[in-house]
């Protein structure tokens, strides 16, 4: 039957013929007594129907499991089988969660793990996917033994060694589409074990030089920068031990030491404009924090890049701080949307750091407005000179007043044009705001108490007639 048949059959009929692939292959599990051929062509089959899980069920159940994890994994069959096996198996544990705990209680991530060191992209992609979806099982694999004792660490290493290698375009082209399939699912498998081993963090360190390589020398995609393999990339760097020696050679080589910041800064760049608020807290926050950690320990010349191209410019100050297109604006935009409350702080801590960790030097290069937040909640003592202008250095060199608040050049600001609010507008203001709080305490938003509540409740209003309120001082 065609591929497209296969993969359009529902109901009964799928049911049926699943059915007969599964039993099919469990009784030649242990024979192998079908033609190579005839075995590889059932396992297509199954891989196809299964895609769609439902009206698959003979395929998730223990016997179905149990045979796939023997054709791949007993040494018996011919690689293509064991490969075609590996295949449906990983469909079926992105698919159905519940078959992860079959591959774990059956001790087969020891043998994924030894194999897992192959010259075979497609291997590496699915033993690497297969050993990540395990990471997420109900029951999770145990890692430690598996680095320790089964050579997970060496085997990583050594594929993204391999991966490294490979420095030109045209040796990518010819290791075929299954490389940069492959990439991506080792660098999620290395961001998971040491996330949920850090024990064991210290095996992965040898990765960083062929990271940053990889970091540095693969083009980026012409659209959405952080899409494989540079978010992966990216994330797998945030648990390694990269103030170790060979890691700091890799990540600030001699001569080129602005290398690395360079590509980040340009990621970071196209990450602000290209992916949308929702996105930014789970694609562009592991760039801030691995930008933090080497501003934390780099050079002084790595140091004076990454202020000279994230803090806000002369340019930035001919408006309001935030307001403009530069990646400084962006950032800070950024630092304070409710759609991305995780990268918030963290663009936040980026910014304090460039600032010598010293809050009068934060508010002059953000403005109060968005240094504020950061210096309260992080209890930061607020400089008292936090809200009185200072002079900032413009374009030409000269000193030009700034507004603390906005970061804005005081002769930039546009006048004030707005008549003055009526009593009336005031009074509605009042309203509207003692509304909103109320609705953000009920949404549990807030936890302060109402303003407008308190001052009521202290005396700072009085009533004076039924259309006028007036402040008491």
């Amino acid at each position: 039957m065609p591929a497209q048949a296969l993969g359009a059959a529902t109901g009964a009929a799928k049911r049926d013929a699943v059915t007969k692939l599964v039993d099919k292959l469990t009784k030649d599990m242990d024979s192998l007594s079908m033609a190579p051929e005839e075995r590889n062509n059932a396992l297509e089959e199954l891989k196809i129907y299964g895609r769609d899980p439902r009206d698959a069920d003979p395929i998730f159940t223990k016997e179905g499991i149990s045979m796939l994890l023997t054709f791949a994994f007993d040494g018996k069959a011919p690689s293509e089988t064991s490969r075609g096996a590996l295949r449906v198996l990983a469909n079926s544990m992105v698919l159905r969660p519940e078959t992860r705990p079959m591959f774990v209680n059956g001790r087969y991530a020891t043998k994924a793990c030894q194999r897992l060191d192959t010259e075979s992209w497609d291997d590496e992609f699915l033993l690497a996917r297969i050993l990540f979806l395990s990471t997420y099982s109900e029951q999770k694999v145990k890692l430690s033994p598996l680095i320790k004792e089964h050579g997970l660490a060496r085997s990583i290493i050594a594929n993204l060694d391999r991966h490294a290698k490979l420095t030109s375009a045209s040796s990518r082209a010819a290791a075929g589409p299954m490389e940069e399939m492959a990439l991506p699912e080792t660098l999620k498998l290395l961001y998971n074990v040491t996330h949920f081993c850090p024990e064991e963090a210290s095996e992965f360190t040898s990765a960083v030089p062929h990271i940053i390589s990889l970091l540095c020398n693969r083009t980026l995609p012409s659209t959405r920068a952080l899409d494989p393999p540079f978010g992966p990339l990216v994330n797998s760097l945030l648990y390694l031990d990269l103030a170790a020696k060979t890691s700091k050679s890799a990540l600030f080589p001699g001569g080129e030491e602005i290398k690395l910041v360079l590509k980040l800064i340009e990621i970071l760049g196209r990450a602000m404009k290209e992916y949308p608020s929702s996105e930014l807290d789970t694609t562009a926050t592991p760039v801030v924090k691995l930008l933090l950690e080497i501003y934390d320990m780099g050079p002084e010349l790595v140091q004076s890049r990454l202020r000279d191209d994230l803090l806000p410019t002369s340019e930035d100050r001919q408006s309001v701080l935030g307001k403009g297109a530069s990646l400084s604006a962006r950032l800070l935009k950024a630092s304070t949307d409710p759609m991305a409350p995780n990268i918030g702080p963290v663009i936040s801590h980026l910014f304090f750091l460039m600032s010598d960790s010293d809050g009068s030097k934060f508010v002059e290069n953000v403005g109060y407005g968005y240094a504020s937040g950061y210096l309260f909640q992080n209890n930061v003592p607020v400089p008292a000179s936090a809200r009185a202008t200072f002079d900032a250095t413009d374009e030409n060199g000269s000193q030009r007043p700034v507004n603390p608040i906005t970061g804005q050049f005081i002769d930039r600001e546009q006048p004030d044009d707005l008549p003055p609010m009526t009593d009336e507008e005031k009074e509605r203001e009042a309203e509207r705001l003692f509304v909103l709080f109320e609705r953000l305490k009920m949404n549990g938003v807030l936890s302060v108490q109402n303003p407008v509540e308190q001052a009521v409740r202290e005396g700072k209003f009085r009533e004076l007639k039924d259309d006028q309120v007036e402040e008491v001082e």
